[in-house]
């Protein structure tokens, strides 16, 4: 029979029982959260009038600004102003990439004088220029993918949710996320979305062809694709509580979609709805709320209602001004969107009275609104010169916050 005294916890014990779940099985008081953390929580919630959380999308132009005088020693937070970090992303499933265990090796296969063709860790055939591999656009001659036998023998096996290695680190992996749910930060499940996974192992213009001469073999990488995502996603909720999932999907060009409506809902959808309601089966905190962002370049705005009918989207990303997105504009339309990116990185190449009329227009409409995160609408190109850049943000600060 148990002591009656041994069931009495320990108060020590017992706050600390409490701090650990805190997090994970419950939220984290605002009043323990960082102003930060405090701050982004609010942007996600599109909380009219709150300052901007300060972060930028990439940079293509480090190297370009340390030949400008960029301090080497400094880190970038510190030069542009930017928040500490405030949410923490899972990975395990992928980005631009499927999540390959085990990877290809990278080899290279041609030496083209200037160039050099190398297989790359995902498979693909890359013509990058020689002795550089980063920083550019390189050329995608052929990927892995072409018929059944070749995703059998090339991909399936490197898909198995129960490949060896996959799982090595998870404890420490997720003690590390326990802990920095503790503190009141977001806890992320990123992952590669359906489009630019297939993409990835088929090519962009041979997945437009797949569609329609092999739509069984695109239903089976689907299928292999929700099977992978729910098995790391369900081993990762035993620990933590998911704030959001946030999907790589890429789907958009300079008009529009890649693929028709249609074809979303056929290929992609039922996937995404299916991982989505198990995730939200999973939560240990059966009463967060899981925010589902969707990141795209190109034109987005024709997939806004299409992603919210189907999974509840409530947060898109980065929306590329070159191919017509308007934040202030979308913004309007979608009250209920949170909207990250949008900042024209070719306006910051053109001076600062391009760059005050630029953020004059976009800023103040977007504050007042809330639920926006001002970043350039991807990486910070090199013809944007340090000094502009640093005016951007200077007045970015001055205007948001």
């Amino acid at each position: 029979m148990t002591n009656p005294q041994s069931a009495i916890a320990n108060p020590q014990s017992e706050i600390a029982n409490q701090k650990s779940k805190m997090g994970t099985h419950a939220p984290v008081p605002r009043e323990r959260m960082s102003e930060a953390m405090r701050r982004l929580r609010d942007t996600y919630a599109i909380t009219p009038g709150i300052p901007f959380v300060k972060r930028e999308f990439g940079y293509y132009c480090l190297d370009r600004w340390r030949e400008q005088g960029m301090p080497q020693d400094t880190p970038l937070a510190e030069l542009f102003d930017y928040d500490p970090v405030a949410i923490h992303r899972l990975g395990q499933l992928g980005w631009c990439e499927a999540a390959l265990v085990p990877v290809f090796d990278t080899v290279v296969l041609d030496d083209r004088g200037d160039y050099e063709l190398v297989q790359d860790f995902a498979g693909r055939h890359v013509l990058y220029f020689k002795g550089r591999r980063s920083g550019f656009m390189p050329e995608y001659v052929d990927h892995p993918v072409k018929d059944r036998r070749t995703w059998e023998e090339q991909i399936a096996w490197r898909l198995d949710p129960h490949a060896a290695g996959r799982f090595d680190d998870l404890p420490q992996r997720m003690a590390q996320a326990q802990a920095l749910a503790a503190e009141g930060m977001m806890i992320s499940q990123n992952l590669i979305g359906g489009y630019m996974y297939l993409r990835s192992l088929i090519g962009p213009a041979n997945l437009l062809y797949a569609f329609y001469d092999m739509p069984e073999l695109i239903h089976t990488a689907m299928q292999t694709w929700f099977a992978l995502a729910d098995e790391v996603t369900a081993h990762h909720q035993e620990y933590v509580t998911f704030d959001e999932m946030y999907l790589a999907e890429d789907i958009c060009y300079n008009h529009g979609p890649l693929i028709s409506p249609r074809m979303m809902k056929e290929f992609l959808f039922p996937y995404y709805q299916q991982l989505v309601a198990n995730v939200k089966a999973r939560q240990l905190d059966s009463t967060r709320h899981l925010y589902v962002q969707i990141d795209t370049d190109g034109y987005a705005a024709p997939t806004i209602p299409l992603y919210i009918e189907a999974i509840g989207m409530d947060v898109m990303s980065p929306f590329e001004v070159a191919a017509g997105c308007d934040v202030v504009e979308i913004g309007r339309q979608y009250p209920n969107l949170a909207i990250f990116g949008g900042i024209d990185k070719r306006v910051l190449a053109q001076g600062r009275e391009a760059i005050d009329a630029h953020l004059e227009y976009i800023l103040p409409a977007m504050r007042a609104r809330g639920g926006y995160t001002p970043t350039c609408d991807h990486g910070v190109p090199e013809e944007v010169s340090y000094q502009d850049y640093l005016y951007y943000r200077k007045r970015a600060v001055e205007l948001g916050g």
